[in-house]
């Protein structure tokens, strides 16, 4: 979804390309209008019952119950798969909404996971932790496969990704990065723990050249906050992208330039994505929020429909 749905039913044409290309599932950001889980629901409910993706819901928002609660209603109610991706938010949101920031978000992360996959896997969960508690159980139901991920960035949470996630799921991440960074500590999470390493699932800012758009603006339509967050800025210059104290446009540009925002004509922007494949991505995640942000939805689709039509 390349904006944050007001009604549930500006998510159907995004559903209606999941169902009738080769798609494989819809995604969706925390959103503070529609939530996700409901919006979602809806669409199934008007006849789109496609395999869904959460990237990411941020932790403060609800009980681990509550989150593994949402989860199994959301496949119960679309009979697809469900990855439910869960990330701690920055630490200003973390303030925001629980008076102070996680202590060690890793910490806060793993107690929250382990929580949330012992109530689906409907086992009795005993969990007295830094941040979360839990001393309950669910009731048993025969649901679709449900995938837990996390919001990954940088290596200290893609080990842990490695060790505790079926799914790590990126943001403006390139393909490089990936690659020499996060999938290497995914694997080594996943070796501490003698377990195969989780599914790597980029979400990957895209845009089409056309002659009435300006590229830079478009990444900032669409990352304008994450161009201003901590630890973006700090993933961006272990990638190799260093945009500190650039002005918007000088930054927007040297993110094109680092591949972190993928743009150019169809082939350019094939090839762009390709390398992700390449770099060892298990599933690629269409993000058009800049040119939707700044040419419109109906802009956007129409890329989304060249994009999939050239790579399917």
């Amino acid at each position: 979804m390349p904006f944050l749905p007001r009604r549930p039913e500006q998510l159907l044409p995004y559903a209606a390309l999941v169902e009738w290309t080769g798609a494989r599932r819809l995604w969706q950001g925390q959103a503070m209008l529609v939530e996700p889980f409901q919006g979602f629901a809806s669409a199934a409910g008007a006849g789109f019952r496609v395999p869904t993706g959460l990237g990411v819901t941020l932790m403060p928002l609800r009980h681990p119950y509550e989150a593994a609660h949402q989860v199994r209603s959301l496949a119960l109610a679309t009979g697809e798969p469900v990855v439910a991706g869960f990330g701690p938010g920055g630490r200003s949101f973390q303030s925001s909404l629980m008076g102070a920031p996680y202590r060690s978000p890793l910490t806060a992360v793993r107690e929250y996971l382990a929580i949330v996959r012992g109530l689906l896997d409907e086992a009795q969960v005993e969990v007295r932790g830094e941040y979360f508690t839990c001393h309950a159980r669910m009731g048993p139901a025969i649901a679709p496969p449900i995938e837990l991920g996390l919001g990954v960035l940088r290596p200290g949470m893609a080990r842990l990704a490695g060790e505790i996630a079926d799914v790590a799921i990126t943001w403006l991440t390139p393909a490089s990065y990936l690659e020499n960074a996060v999938l290497p500590a995914l694997r080594e999470g996943a070796a501490a723990c003698a377990r195969a390493a989780p599914r790597l699932s980029a979400i990957v800012p895209v845009a089409l050249d056309r002659p009435d758009r300006a590229p830079a603006d478009m990444v900032i339509a669409s990352n304008a906050a994450h161009m201003q967050a901590p630890h973006y800025i700090d993933m961006l210059k272990r990638a190799g992208i260093d945009i500190t104290g650039l002005d918007p446009s000088a930054a927007a540009r040297r993110i094109i330039d680092g591949g972190a925002f993928v743009h150019g004509n169809i082939d350019e922007v094939v090839s762009g994505l390709s390398e992700y494949r390449k770099a060892g991505v298990g599933e690629i995640i269409l993000n058009l929020t800049g040119v939707c942000n700044a040419y419109g939805p109906k802009a956007a689709l129409r890329d989304l429909k060249t994009i999939l039509g050239a790579l399917i």
